[in-house]
């Protein structure tokens, strides 16, 4: 009487050709971290410049929370209201002259102005070849 007997299957995983897969790839890894470029980010540094004794007063472009576009001369004057930022460019772009001795431009835009609005504008007047073009906050 030859019994059989069942066979019964094998509940163990056989690590070893995971083991052999890992170790690879951390030997691969560990040779491309060091060859990836850091993703560093250099910030400007704000701090007190020089006034500068010749220098001309800015020109200041307010965008308001309703997106209306005004050019002042001074900062508590009242300005001259325009209704699109190419109409602003333009007038930013004869007052503030050209070279070295163009006038500084400052965006002023209340904080609930879209952000699309304000790059909008200082992208014109990039365009409009004003060098100096700065943004207006408020220090907390």
């Amino acid at each position: 009487m030859n019994r059989r007997r069942p066979r019964r299957a094998k509940s163990e995983i056989n690590v070893v050709p995971y083991i052999d897969v890992m170790l690879v790839l951390l030997v691969i890894f560990m040779v491309a971290a060091p060859m990836m470029q850091q993703g560093t980010v250099e910030l400007p540094s704000v701090g007190k410049t020089a006034n500068q004794p010749n220098q001309k007063p800015p020109l200041f472009v307010i965008i308001d929370k309703d997106g209306a576009l005004q050019l002042q001369e001074k900062q508590e004057q009242k300005g001259e209201s325009y209704p699109d930022a190419a109409a602003l460019i333009a007038a930013v772009k004869g007052m503030a002259g050209q070279g070295t001795d163009a006038r500084p431009v400052v965006i002023s835009a209340d904080k609930n102005v879209r952000y699309e609005q304000v790059m909008n504008v200082m992208d014109g007047l990039k365009q409009a070849e004003i060098e100096r073009v700065g943004l207006q906050v408020q220090a907390r």
